[in-house]
């Protein structure tokens, strides 16, 4: 038995169980029912019997399909910014490279793990907009670079025979 035990949990799915009658019932069934009659208080349970109460009570009210649906959007849209970056020229094999372009402010401001849903449709936008303007910068030849001048060679070949 714990003594500094969190009920909000079982509190808050006890509330979200559509149920017409006294609550106060209800929890006393529930627990009995999850600690085997031994008791009807949610403070005497023990931590695995609370645990397994409140997880049933999740898959009752559904909030673990929603969690999941969540997180799958989630790592979708992650999955979606990931490939932009690298569309773009990010070397996203690097957490930290990736960290680094999402720490700017004119990108999002903060690192990509802690990007809420929001401000990834939000990234996404703005990946897509650099992209469809021409990319994050136009490379330009670097100085003492080799350039091509096969057709420049041609061309100075057919003045000289004039």
């Amino acid at each position: 038995m714990e003594e500094n035990r969190n009920y909000g949990w079982f509190y808050g799915l006890l509330r979200e169980l559509p149920f017409d009658g006294d609550r106060d019932e209800l929890k006393r069934i529930l627990v009995k029912q999850y600690t085997f009659g031994r008791t009807a208080s949610v403070r005497e349970m023990t931590a695995g019997e609370y645990g397994s109460l409140c997880r049933a009570l999740e898959r009752e009210v559904g909030r673990c399909e929603r969690r999941k649906v969540a997180g799958a959007l989630l790592r979708k849209r992650r999955s979606m910014c990931l490939k932009l970056m690298q569309e773009l020229g990010v070397d996203t094999t690097s957490w930290c490279r990736v960290d680094a372009f999402c720490e700017d402010v004119r990108i999002a401001g903060k690192r990509f793990a802690r990007l809420s849903d929001d401000e990834l449709v939000a990234l996404g936008r703005k990946l897509r907009t650099i992209k469809r303007k021409g990319g994050l910068g136009r490379k330009t030849e670097a100085p003492g670079t080799l350039l091509d001048v096969s057709g420049l060679e041609k061309m100075l070949m057919s003045v000289g025979e004039a």
